[in-house]
């Protein structure tokens, strides 16, 4: 089968790898439907994040069950899923508490030794803990399938970034990153009833999909013009919940500096290119909250899938481009250049 590799900085291929087996009892083999390409894939393309030449990668897609293993109980052949971005056995402490991104017997897509998401199948370990079904017919709703796979990641992601803000009915939400997860973050907060939405960015189409997910003011400044806007724009005081969507140091700074005193902040971008820019001492005097992390996508996807299934929230608008697997290293090009926002496969 043809699958996503990269050898290098800004040297993505598609490659002609061995097919996906069951190789356990608890194993499942999909053929991906739908995948896409991550914000956090650039920084690998990039050379930010390190991966050896010929590593997978990926690990957001929809898909078809073809074979399950003898021990999986809650698919069968012919089931329309989606994979959250890790795997997870679905049994251990920390699934239970709803925390699969710390299973101990858990994994990324596209990591040393496992399929990655941008292929043409992909062996799914611990597929009962893993996958989540969908309604058959949803495979071939092509209206509905950009927020079905929306909900691997990216809207998981902001949402994850929201409860971890606290947001709560009312409550003034500023965001930092207009990136499709930031963007997914103003969607998440409106789900959850904040009564303001200020948008932290500068790109035009970005900021027109985070006033039609619910933002209410748009704030493109950066650095201490950023900070100053906000405190403007909310009497001084600053946000009740920030969600802060990049993880550079600047963006980090940014967040804890126009919460409110009291409030919190949901990090969910992924660190990079420096310090985290914690200010400790700032957080103490103004009981400043700090929480987020990896999204837990497997323990949230039941609760969003809902709202998307009936239309309620839309996250498939952040996709941009929709390619086919031919067009992936220009999709990772398109999206490095920001010529993209997120981009689709389909396959």
């Amino acid at each position: 089968m043809r699958a996503t590799v990269i050898h290098g900085p800004r040297d993505i291929r598609i490659e002609e790898v061995p097919d996906p087996v069951v190789q356990r009892p608890t194993d499942a083999v999909v053929r991906v439907v739908n995948a896409c390409i991550c914000g956090s894939d650039l920084w690998a393309y990039r050379g930010v994040a390190a991966r050896e030449p010929g590593q997978r990668i990926g690990h957001e897609f929809l898909g078809i069950v073809e074979e399950v293993g003898s021990e999986v109980g809650r698919f069968e052949a012919g089931d329309f899923v989606v994979a959250p971005f890790v795997w997870s056995d679905g049994t251990c402490d920390f699934c239970r508490d709803g925390l699969q991104t710390s299973c101990p017997h858990g994994g990324f897509w596209g990591s040393v030794g496992s399929d990655g998401g941008q292929g043409e199948a992909v062996r799914v370990p611990f597929a009962d803990g893993t996958l989540v079904k969908l309604p058959r017919d949803a495979a071939t709703d092509q209206a509905l399938l950009p927020s079905l796979l929306a909900l691997s990641d990216v809207m998981a992601t902001g949402h994850h970034a929201a409860v971890s803000a606290r947001v709560r009915p009312g409550s003034t939400v500023a965001v930092v990153g207009d990136g499709a997860v930031g963007l997914c973050g103003v969607l998440a907060a409106h789900r959850l009833g904040a009564g303001r939405i200020i948008a932290l960015g500068r790109h035009e189409m970005r900021t027109g999909i985070a006033r039609r997910f619910g933002a209410t003011d748009v704030v493109p400044d950066r650095g201490e013009a950023a900070v100053e806007k906000v405190r403007e724009l909310t009497g001084g005081q600053g946000a009740h919940a920030v969600l802060e969507a990049v993880g550079t140091e600047e963006s980090m700074r940014t967040a804890i500096s126009i919460a409110r005193d009291g409030g919190a902040v949901g990090y969910v971008g992924v660190p990079h290119g420096g310090s985290a820019g914690v200010d400790i001492g700032q957080m103490f005097d103004r009981n400043v909250t700090l929480a987020g992390g990896v999204a837990p996508a497997r323990a949230y996807i039941p609760e969003l899938l809902p709202d998307v299934l009936r239309g309620a929230i839309e996250p498939g608008l952040v996709f941009d481009r929709t390619v086919d697997l031919a067009g992936v290293p220009d999709g990772y090009r398109a999206m490095h250049e920001r010529e993209a926002l997120k981009v689709r496969i389909a396959f």
